[in-house]
C-alpha cells in the first residue's frame, strides 16, 4: 500500500472512531456536518464562499470569541488550509473554497488554550 492509501485508510478509520464514540443524536443545526470530539459537537458548515464552525457542549454553545481553528481541505488532489476567526457564536473564513461532496476536512481548534482536532467528510 502507497503511503496516499495509508493516509486515506488511517484517516477513514479516524473518522469512523470519532463518528462512533459519539454515541447520541448529534444533529445540525445549521445545516452542517456535524461529529463528536470529546462530548463536544462540532458542525462545519461549508459552502463555497464561506467556512463556519460551530460548537457545542451538553446542547449549549460555546464561546468562541477567543478562540481559533485551522482548517485544511483535501479535495482530491487539491490542498488549501483556511484560518477561521470568531464571527458572532462561531468561527469563520470567507473566500473561495472547494466544498464538492467528498471534500475532507480536518480541523485544530483552540479554545481557552486547548486545542482539539476534529474530521470531518463534506456531503
Amino acid at each position: 500500500m502507497n503511503s496516499a492509501a495509508m493516509i486515506t485508510a488511517l484517516f477513514f478509520l479516524v473518522a469512523t472512531h470519532v463518528l462512533a464514540a459519539g454515541g447520541g443524536d448529534h444533529k445540525p443545526l445549521h445545516g452542517g456536518v456535524v461529529v463528536d470530539v470529546r462530548d463536544v459537537d462540532y458542525e462545519l458548515v461549508a459552502k463555497p464562499d464561506a467556512l463556519q464552525l460551530y460548537l457545542r457542549a451538553h446542547g449549549k454553545a460555546v464561546d468562541l470569541s477567543n478562540a481559533s481553528a485551522k482548517l485544511t481541505l483535501l479535495a482530491g488532489n487539491d490542498k488549501q488550509d483556511v484560518e477561521l476567526k470568531p464571527a458572532g457564536g462561531r468561527l469563520e473564513a470567507k473566500g473561495s473554497f472547494k466544498t464538492a461532496a467528498g471534500t475532507k476536512v480536518i480541523a485544530v481548534v483552540i479554545v481557552a488554550g486547548k486545542t482539539s482536532t476534529a474530521r470531518f467528510v463534506l456531503n
